[in-house]
C-alpha cells in the first residue's frame, strides 16, 4: 500500500484555512497535498502549492478585493488564472474578515454550470 504524500503546506496555514472552511456547514476540505473546497465540480477556494490560499470571485468582487487588499494575479504554470485572486497572510489571519470573501466565492461558484 502506498504512503499517503506528506503536504508542504505550513501547519499553521492549513490550521487557518480549516478554520475559515469550517464557518460554512455545507463545505467540505478535501485534497491531501493540495487541500480544496468545491461545490458542483468547481473548486473555489484552495491552497496553492507555494502555501497561499486563493479563491475564486466574480468580476466586480475580485476587482473589489485586488483594490482593497492589493494583491496580484494568482499564477497556476506560468498562466494567471482568471476568476481568482490571493488572500494575503494578514487576511489569512482574521477568520471573520475573510469568512465573508469565502461565502462570495461559494455563492459565486453555485452560478457556474455544473460539472458532471
Amino acid at each position: 500500500m502506498a504512503a499517503k504524500k506528506e503536504s508542504k503546506i505550513p501547519a499553521e496555514t492549513l490550521a487557518l484555512y480549516d478554520k475559515l472552511v469550517a464557518t460554512n456547514p455545507n463545505v467540505e476540505r478535501k485534497g491531501d497535498t493540495v487541500p480544496y473546497t468545491s461545490l458542483n465540480g468547481h473548486m473555489f477556494s484552495y491552497i496553492n502549492t507555494d502555501g497561499s490560499v486563493v479563491l475564486r470571485l466574480s468580476k466586480e468582487d475580485q476587482e473589489a478585493f485586488v483594490e482593497k487588499y492589493k494583491t496580484g494575479p494568482v499564477m497556476s504554470y506560468g498562466v494567471i488564472k482568471k476568476d481568482w485572486v490571493n488572500v494575503p497572510d494578514s487576511l489569512l489571519q482574521n477568520t471573520k474578515e475573510l469568512k465573508k470573501y469565502f461565502d462570495k466565492s461559494y455563492k459565486y461558484t453555485g452560478t457556474l454550470k455544473p460539472k458532471k
